[in-house]
């Protein structure tokens, strides 16, 4: 089963991003989480220009949304909101649909980002995402200097992981079968999807200034 991680900064030393990759480190087969690590190459969103073909950038996001179980943001605070660059991304699934009625969890990497946790809650919602709030966790990595293996490898920050990923896999009514080793259950958003697009352009989920 594949879980899709998100991380909202660039950096390439960023804790978010090391936490997911960490979290990749701790996933028990056969769970498999992938980090997305094209945030930077997704184009300014101009509603004008959200048709088909898509952008290749923007094409490959929501292939990757679709084709992926769940979903793990972890993001950096910016100004009490979260970064830009994630915000542009959602911006091009919001019409789409690929995190209607998918599995989502938030992780976060310091304590201080409580406005961005907030923010990145209500737009997942706003856009019909299954909020997995008993799977949220926050790892307080800023200023320990630690790397995806050292965090793997603390046994505290490694135990809170591990029961995150164990409740989102629960939540794919995957845990006594997949993790156990039988077979693995379907989860199936395309309902969810056809839901989402019959109302997606209703005032709650649009800009009415353009």
């Amino acid at each position: 089963m594949k879980m899709l991680a998100i991380s909202g900064s660039l950096r390439a030393q960023s804790t978010n991003t090391l936490l997911l990759r960490a979290a990749a480190l701790i996933a028990p087969s056969p769970l498999d989480i992938v980090l997305y690590e094209e945030l930077e190459t997704i184009p300014p969103f101009n509603p004008d220009l959200d048709v088909e073909p898509a952008f290749e950038a923007v094409s490959r996001l929501r292939a990757e949304l679709r084709d992926s179980s769940a979903v793990l943001f972890s993001t950096p605070e910016y100004a009490h909101g979260i970064p830009g660059a994630l915000k542009n991304a959602l911006d091009w699934v919001v019409g789409s649909g690929e995190l209607s009625g998918k599995p989502v969890a938030l992780f976060n990497a310091s304590i201080r980002s409580q406005h961005a946790q907030a923010s990145l809650r209500e737009i997942v919602k706003t856009m019909d995402a299954q909020l997995l709030s008993e799977a949220e966790i926050t790892i307080p990595l800023l200023g320990r200097d630690l790397n995806a293996s050292e965090i793997a490898a603390d046994p505290q920050f490694a135990a809170t992981i591990l029961a995150s990923i164990q409740k989102i896999a629960d939540s794919l009514t995957m845990y006594s079968g997949a993790i156990d080793g039988r077979p693995e259950s379907a989860y199936n958003t395309s309902n969810s999807r056809s839901s989402y697009a019959a109302r997606r352009r209703s005032p709650s989920h649009t800009s009415r200034n353009g």
